[in-house]
């Protein structure tokens, strides 16, 4: 993969990160971040489960079956 990224962090990066962890670096920094939208996620389903609004859309929904009431012939 290749990624591009502002000078000035390319230059903290090479200056503190030795070339045998760059990889290992950023695996886990991408690991770390993608977890925390994950945290994020749940957490903002979390919060809309406890809307009545939505709560109230998500049982209309429910009432929605796959059957077509008049079936094309």
């Amino acid at each position: 993969m290749t990624f591009s990224v502002p000078e000035p962090l390319a230059v903290q990066f090479l200056r503190r990160i030795a070339s045998r962890d760059r990889s290992r670096f950023v695996s886990e920094a991408l690991a770390a971040r993608l977890e925390e939208r994950d945290v994020a996620l749940i957490r903002a389903c979390e919060i809309a489960n406890q809307d009545l609004d939505v709560v109230k859309i998500e049982r209309e929904f429910d009432g929605i079956t796959d059957e077509m009431a008049e079936p094309w012939r």
